[in-house]
Formats: C-alpha cells, sequence, structure tokens
C-alpha cells in the first residue's frame, strides 16, 4: 500500500483518537505508518486494554482516556444516578492504572470525575445531568490539552535559535506537533535528528514520519548512536540542542521519560549541549521521581522486533524498563505550559503569581 495516510494536512497522530457511533476507534500505532488500522474499543475497559497494549501512547492515552469515558457516559441510560457515578469512577479506575507512568489518563479521570461529581451535587440532579457534565468535560478537557500543549511549545520555541539542529529521542503527538506549529508561527524552522527507539521504533515509525509529513527535515539515527551524534566533530554536524517531552516531571526537576533519554542528557551535558524537557506541568503528587511508578514491561517484547523475534532462539532473559529518570542537574530547562524553568525551581510552576499570570 502507499504511504499516504488520507489525513489531509493533519499529520495523522493528531487524530488518531476518535468516538464515532457509540465507540472508540484508535490508531494502531504499532502498526502505522505500514499499515492504517484502528482498533475499535466498546467500553472503557476494552480502551484501557488498548492503552496497555501499545496501541497507541504519548499523548495518546489521555485522548483515549477522554474517548473512553465519553462512550461511557453515553451507557448510562437506564441507571440510577448513584450507579451512573460508580461506573464512571469503575471506568476511570480502568483507564487511569492501564500504564502507571504515563499520568495522562489519570488527568483525564480526574478532570471528569470531578464534573460528575458536582453535578451530582445538584438537587434533583438527573442521570441525563450527569451524562452531560461527563461529556462536557471530556471534549473540553481535550480541547484543553492541546491549548496547553501550544502554549508549552511556544515557550520552548523561545529556547531554540532558527536553524538549530536538535537531537530528539521518543516523543510526537501534540507536543512535537504544536512546537513545529509554534515555530513557524515565528517564521522558524529546525533540524531534526530523531532516535529509532527500540524495541517499538516509535521513533523510526511515528516521531520521523510525523516530522516528514509536516515537510520538516529529519535524519534517523540508531539508540546507540546518540552520544557519537552530540560528540564535537560529528560528521552528522552540531547538535544545537536535545529535545525531548516528558511523560512525568518531578517537583525536584527529575524527568521521567522513554528509557534511553537519560542516556543522552548525560551525553548532551559532557558535550554543553543543552538539554531541554517539555511538559504541561510538573506532577503535584511527586516530589522526587522516587514518587513515580516505574512502569516496567513485558521483557519479551525486547527479544522482538515489531512482532518478529530478533534475538537468539538460545537468549531466553531480557530487561524492559519502559522510562528511565534524568537528574535535575543533566537538565538544562523544563518548558511548560506557564513559561520556562531551571529544573530545580519547576515547583515554582504552582507559585500563585506564576498561575495567576497564566489564568
Amino acid at each position: 500500500m502507499g504511504m499516504s495516510t488520507g489525513f489531509g494536512n493533519t499529520p495523522a497522530l493528531d487524530d488518531s483518537v476518535r468516538v464515532e457511533g457509540g465507540v472508540v476507534r484508535i490508531l494502531d500505532r504499532r502498526v502505522f505508518p505500514e499499515a492504517v488500522d484502528w482498533v475499535t474499543a466498546h467500553d472503557a475497559e476494552e480502551v484501557a486494554a488498548a492503552i496497555a497494549a501499545m496501541v497507541t501512547q504519548s499523548s495518546g492515552p489521555l485522548y483515549a482516556a477522554y474517548a473512553g469515558l465519553e462512550i461511557t457516559a453515553g451507557q448510562l441510560t437506564g441507571l440510577a444516578p448513584d450507579a451512573a457515578r460508580e461506573r464512571m469512577r469503575v471506568a476511570g479506575h480502568a483507564l487511569e492504572t492501564a500504564r502507571p507512568t504515563n499520568n495522562h489518563p489519570r488527568e483525564a479521570v480526574q478532570r471528569v470525575l470531578a464534573a460528575v461529581d458536582e453535578a451530582a451535587q445538584a438537587p434533583g440532579a438527573t442521570t441525563a445531568q450527569l451524562v452531560e457534565a461527563a461529556v462536557d468535560a471530556a471534549r473540553s478537557g481535550a480541547r484543553l490539552y492541546r491549548e496547553r500543549s501550544h502554549r508549552l511549545a511556544t515557550a520552548a520555541v523561545e529556547l531554540l535559535p532558527d536553524g538549530a539542529r536538535l537531537l530528539t529521542h521518543c516523543w510526537m503527538d501534540s507536543y512535537l506537533i504544536e512546537l513545529v506549529r509554534a515555530a513557524r508561527e515565528v517564521g522558524k524552522r529546525f533540524d531534526w535528528v530523531a532516535t529509532e527507539t527500540r524495541p517499538y521504533l516509535q521513533g523510526a515509525r511515528l516521531t520521523a514520519h510525523t516530522l516528514a509529513e509536516f515537510g520538516e527535515h529529519v535524519t534517523l539515527i540508531t539508540d546507540s548512536m546518540g552520544a557519537a551524534a552530540l560528540a564535537p566533530g560529528s560528521a552528522i554536524g552540531p547538535i544545537d540542542a536535545l529535545v525531548t517531552a516528558a511523560d512525568r516531571v518531578a517537583l525536584d526537576g527529575s524527568v521521567v521519560n522513554k528509557v534511553g533519554t537519560l542516556g543522552l542528557a548525560i551525553a548532551a551535558s559532557a558535550f554543553d549541549v543543552p538539554f531541554y524537557a517539555l511538559v504541561q506541568s510538573p506532577d503535584p503528587e511527586a516530589p522526587t521521581a522516587a514518587d513515580i511508578v516505574m512502569e516496567q514491561r513485558d521483557p519479551a517484547e525486547v527479544l522482538h522486533t515489531l512482532g518478529r523475534r530478533t534475538a537468539s532462539a538460545l537468549v531466553t532473559d531480557a530487561w524492559y524498563p519502559a522510562f528511565d529518570v534524568t537528574p535535575p542537574r543533566f537538565v538544562t530547562r523544563i518548558a511548560t505550559d506557564r513559561g520556562v524553568f531551571v529544573p530545580e525551581r519547576v515547583s515554582d510552576y504552582f507559585a500563585p503569581a506564576v498561575a495567576g499570570a497564566s489564568a
């Protein structure tokens, strides 16, 4: 099949979760862009299973969680209000625990359940009113996430000179898409170097593909080439900055991101290349990285690439931490939707003056 995604001028990953006819359709990133297949989920539990199985990742779990809560709300007809609230709580638990390190589903669940609980406090509240509150919260939450992504991208662009060569590792979706858009709003273009990101090859299949859809110049390297690319005199040319998203940022400035980020950050620090991490906000419930559950995936996934075993049949043991922690001393700046912070002061994000300026 050809490589056209059929998404027009919108990057494929910017429209990869849809609610259609009471079900959730999720673009299967495990096979994209080789195939454009959609996984259909009929309830929140099936959405959660798709998130856990890596059908979607990056910002995808947030959109999927909102979509899962939206269709759950649509299935409440006939339930009494108390039963409807309980069903929403059960659905929310399934979604927010699908992947423990990715905080996006939890944010979606908290927003929607708070709206349901508020609606339930009204005298004579009906199930229909709870449904309306849930659907409104889900849809507005997804819109707000895009808006916040654009704000953090705008802040990040200010750190980057026009024409900068950026090394990145396993991010795509809203943060990356909005960074490119924010750069173009001020007339900037970047040259990209993307790691392939084993074992799912998200960088080769998703990050690089999204950049190419935008017409950005991107050079693909293997994960093991990152330090060599950052080294002075590299044949690839000088790297001006290491730029990644962050799945979570603790209040002490520790950055949790796809495994491999730590090694790149250490190499960047050794060669005086700045490392900028992007996150909408630090996690107020994580004083340090030790307060963040680090997902350990099935080691068998390391023995395979895209569903095909690539390790010797004699090899039986493997290890697959999905994320790693970059200590704040290796992070130059953290770009958020309330501006840019040095990592040691990222908790200032929640200072009243900063929050008020961004309201």
